[in-house]
């Protein structure tokens, strides 16, 4: 396991020899193992754990990771906070994983951390496709979990759930239990607990390791893509303010429908800062709004943001 993890952290350049590493950790397998390995390999490490408050065991996972960290002198962060009493519009999955990462910028600053591991696995990958393809995702989607992105690093996202649990068994690591895994209620954990294993047990059992070769084939032609995007982005962008883009029609228009696409989530992301509630039909209506070229037209994909052409161009404004 020891030699895998340096393997992919040496693959992918995840870490540098002046890095200091904030690692997230749960108490769980995953976190516990991705902990250990980066400890045993000699990186520069600490620790961050949020206590959500919401399972039973919280505090007993809480405990586990501050003992775990004293034997072998981690330094380890501690935040505490009962999720279900905090007045959010949010999901308790999607409030809980903002006040996780706020902490991480909190203790990365504190510390002088440049980075922030995280212990997605392969079968989490292989799920998150999964869970992307049944939703009807794009190429985007289907590449899965990013090895890194920005200061997250992901070493573990190339090690299976088996390969984790072996580990632990060996080292005699004994992280904690999250019952709720085990409930196939979440769309994830139903995928996890009862698609997955249908596949490997009547269709393909390396079904694991290949939708992850796949994801890994399509994020090479995602970063191709990307860059083409890029290189359309800037020769067709006439003005960017800050609630305002202004885009060149004739230029967009000779474009590729993929690269228009991606152009279009990439103006309205420039104007509201994100493309949420931006769906398909949105991006098809903004493409036959500037294939007609009828001056003086205009649509609003959402509440917050109009799409209008006019003299050769195209404008995005936000409402």
């Amino acid at each position: 396991m020891l030699e895998k993890v340096r393997s992919i952290i040496e693959k992918y350049n995840l870490i540098n020899k002046d890095d200091k590493v904030l690692v997230g950790v749960s108490g769980g397998p995953d976190s516990i193992t991705l902990l250990n390995t980066l400890y045993e390999l000699g990186y520069n490490i600490c620790t961050a754990h949020v206590n959500h408050g919401i399972r039973e065991n919280a505090d007993n996972d809480e405990n586990f990771v501050k003992d775990f960290c004293e034997k072998r002198k981690i330094p380890c962060f501690i935040k505490r906070v009962r999720l279900k009493e905090i007045d959010s519009d949010m999901t308790l999955e999607e409030l809980g994983r903002k006040i996780r990462y706020d902490f991480f910028d909190e203790i990365m600053k504190q510390e002088n951390c440049t980075k922030v591991a995280t212990a997605h696995n392969a079968n989490d990958n292989a799920e998150t496709v999964l869970m992307n393809i049944i939703r009807g995702s794009g190429m985007s989607g289907l590449k899965g979990i990013e090895i890194s992105r920005g200061y997250i690093i992901r070493p573990l996202l190339e090690v299976t759930r088996k390969e984790i649990e072996e580990y632990c068994e060996k080292e005699n690591l004994t992280p904690c239990h999250d019952e709720s895994n085990d409930e196939a209620i979440y769309t994830r954990n139903k995928v996890r607990l009862e698609l997955i294993p249908y596949i490997e047990k009547n269709i393909n059992s390396n079904v694991i390791n290949n939708i992850n070769r796949m994801s890994e084939i399509i994020s090479d032609e995602e970063e191709y893509i990307n860059k083409q995007v890029d290189i359309s982005y800037k020769d067709c962008l006439i003005a960017k303010e800050e609630e305002r883009v202004v885009c060149n029609l004739k230029k967009f228009n000779e474009l590729e429908k993929t690269i228009q696409k991606r152009l279009i989530i990439r103006f309205i992301g420039d104007v509201l800062g994100n493309v949420k509630d931006i769906e398909r039909v949105h991006i098809q209506d903004v493409l036959k709004l500037c294939k007609n070229n009828v001056g003086g037209k205009f649509l609003t994909p959402n509440k917050n943001i109009k799409v209008a052409v006019n003299k050769g161009i195209v404008e995005y404004m936000k409402l």
